[in-house]
């Protein structure tokens, strides 16, 4: 007589989600829909609230002095880090290399050019506008 064996175990499906995985991806999508139309809705109401009435115009505000001292501070602070980062970057292959280190400086040096090159088109772009 046979020992007594488990039943064998039926092969898994793939595929195969359960209902309340469904209905939980089905609620995600109903929602990311939900909020985009209201995104919609909302930018199509508001359109009237920035057209141009027919009260007296206000007086002009000169807005390219401070925007342009914006744009300036923030093109100086992400190329200083792009440069820091470049250094250390450099700094560590020049040490775990020391054979390579002319042509790592090189490459170092382009780099720093370069980054430095776009806070001064920014400078110029800013200042000829």
């Amino acid at each position: 007589m046979p020992a007594e064996c488990e039943p064998p175990v039926p092969p898994v499906r793939i595929g195969t989600t359960s209902s309340a995985e469904f209905h939980t991806k089905e609620r995600r999508t109903m929602r990311s829909k939900m909020i985009f139309l209201a995104m919609v809705a909302l930018l199509l109401i508001a359109t009237p609230v920035f057209a141009q009435g027919t009260a007296p115009a206000a007086p002009a505000t000169n807005w390219k002095p401070a925007l342009a001292g914006i744009g300036m501070a923030i093109a100086s602070g992400l190329c200083g880090l792009g440069q820091g980062r470049a250094v250390a970057g450099a700094s560590e292959a020049m040490a775990r290399n020391p054979g390579a280190m002319a042509g790592i400086r090189f490459a170092l040096i382009l780099g720093l050019v370069l980054i430095e090159s776009l806070a001064l088109y920014t400078m110029v772009i800013i200042y000829t506008t």
